[in-house]
């Protein structure tokens, strides 16, 4: 069941416009400027923008799964750890966030569908 982080860059590879910035500790994921997903390699998890409801709806069904990183306005971030995630789950999850994230015109541009 586990991810190897390849794969989840790999889904973000699919994704229109997204671009990496690299730190010391995590790699940040950016659509138009604006972040939507984060790697941390050390830990082989990631962080994905959600609602706050998808959020609190996610941790509380899969505590092992899901950590709640932060909440931003209307948003609440989640810590994935790829080791417990399946990856159609996770391209749903980062699709989502992605989709959260780009403006209006590249999501219609794109569709509806995550990338496979």
């Amino acid at each position: 069941m586990a991810v190897p982080d390849t794969v989840f860059l790999g889904i973000l590879d699919r994704l229109p416009e997204v671009r990496r910035r690299e730190s010391p500790t995590y790699t940040s994921f950016t659509v138009r400027d604006k972040t939507f997903g984060y790697l941390w390699e050390a830990t082989q998890t990631v962080g994905l923008k959600q609602t706050i409801p998808e959020q609190l709806a996610l941790v509380a069904e899969r505590p092992h799964v899901f950590e709640i990183q932060f909440t931003a306005g209307a948003f609440g971030w989640v810590v994935v750890h790829l080791s417990d995630i399946e990856a159609d789950e996770l391209t749903e999850l980062t699709f989502e966030a992605w989709r959260l994230t780009a403006p209006s015109a590249l999501i219609d541009e794109f569709g509806d569908q995550p990338p496979r």
